[in-house]
């Protein structure tokens, strides 16, 4: 085997040859950020958030009031428009207002409503780029691996050649002719699965980047910096867990609304009303008052539903926090151990398993070893290289979850 070959596989797997149509990391990132639906609907809902606060302090509209006041219907001016003095038609003009904590715990809610729906958007923002970068790695992987098959057919090749020449000089057996035909089978078989993982991983990427997922992966991963001390110092940065801010905000404000029921409203109305000339006309100013009165049946339940939302909400904070905390240290336990296994694949596994094909493979040669131990340890060969990738990809995956969950800067 080409040892060459195999000591550049690592750097091959980090560094791939940027092509003409080829798609990175940044540009899928920059892909999902712009074109992912799941984003747009978190935009416009901020949108709709942000407009309906605009009105969240305002007085009720003014209502309009026509009228006809004492209209006689018995006694001798019945039916008649001006034959008493007490019929009038009228005009008037209402105003509610609702008390001022009412209208200040509104403007509050409408206000933690927005940072609410903000903080919702960042959570998506962060879920659409760790997902987009996993499903541009396993795309990615899925290249790798099929690259490694120029070079198993033609060390396949010269297996068959080897054959032929052991067969040409009287050694080896006539089935011999066989087993690397069947090698070649089975390595056609391995990329036909292959060709299935790389759909199905264009298909996930698709979803998140449109039609530029079916460009080829270029370029190299990211070589994010794991720091395990920096992350457990910045897990209350996830989104996740600073969205309880404006939750709480939110709930703190519907108390605040709840306590405000306790205050009375009042409006004010005024009427003017046109009688016949002998009578005159009028003008009505009217004011009216809401009386809170049962507040132990009507607002303190309210107020002590609210209450137990906040505590709820603190709650809830308490479990997430520590719901991270145990992801957190379960993904960095994986990481080490994924970037142990990397490092020995590199070092060790590889390198031991092409020392064997080609020890066993020399030993056929001379005449002192059969060909079925060259095609398993070429086997084995094979089974590595694709564990090193798979250890590759896997560390990568849950370097994205964790650089994009605790390490990135924050992009508001």
């Amino acid at each position: 085997m080409n040892s060459l070959y195999v000591r550049a596989l690592v750097v091959g797997v980090l560094v791939w040859p940027v092509l003409a149509s080829a798609l990175t990391l940044d540009e899928a990132l920059r892909l999902a950020q712009n074109n992912a639906p799941s984003l747009v609907a978190e935009s416009a809902k901020l949108q709709a958030a942000t407009h309906a606060a605009i009105p969240a302090g305002e007085l009720p509209d003014p209502k309009l009031l026509v009228g006809l006041q004492n209209f006689p219907i018995g006694g001798p001016n019945r039916g008649t428009l001006y034959g008493d003095d007490m019929t009038q038609q009228m005009i008037g003009l209402q105003q509610q207002v609702p008390s001022r904590d009412k209208r200040k715990a509104r403007v509050e809610l409408a206000d933690a409503t927005i940072e609410r729906t903000a903080a919702e958007g960042r959570i998506e923002r962060l879920n659409v780029r760790q997902a987009t970068a996993q499903a541009w790695i396993r795309a990615y992987a899925v290249e790798r691996k099929e690259a490694l098959f120029q070079d198993f057919y033609q060390q396949n090749r010269l297996l068959q050649d080897s054959v032929r020449a052991q067969l040409a000089g009287g050694r080896g057996q006539a089935s011999d002719a066989v087993i690397p035909k069947q090698e070649a089978a089975e390595l056609a078989g391995r990329e036909d699965e292959l060709t299935q993982q790389r759909a199905q991983a264009r298909a996930a990427l698709k979803r998140w980047i449109g039609a530029a997922a079916n460009q080829a992966p270029s370029g190299q991963l990211p070589n994010w910096s794991i720091d395990s001390h920096g992350y457990s110092h910045n897990l209350h940065q996830h989104p996740e867990l600073q969205a309880f801010v404006p939750r709480t905000r939110e709930v703190q404000a519907r108390v605040q609304e709840a306590k405000a029921q306790k205050t009375s409203d009042w409006s004010w109305e005024v009427d003017y009303g046109h009688r016949s000339r002998e009578y005159g006309d009028m003008v009505t100013l009217q004011l009216s008052f809401d009386l809170p009165i049962f507040p132990g049946r009507r607002q303190n339940p309210g107020i002590a539903a609210k209450q137990a939302e906040l505590d709820q909400l603190d709650a809830e904070r308490e479990a997430a926090t520590r719901e991270h905390t145990q992801m957190l240290d379960d993904d960095l336990a994986v990481y080490q151990r994924l970037d142990r296994a990397v490092q020995r694949s590199q070092d060790s596994l590889v390198p031991l398993a092409e020392e064997k094909v080609t020890l066993s493979l020399a030993g056929y040669r001379a005449g002192k070893g059969d060909l079925l131990t060259v095609v398993g340890a070429r086997r084995e060969l094979v089974e590595a290289r694709f564990k090193q990738i798979d250890a590759i990809e896997q560390r990568a995956l849950i370097g994205a979850q964790l650089y994009f969950a605790y390490g990135e800067p924050s992009h508001e």
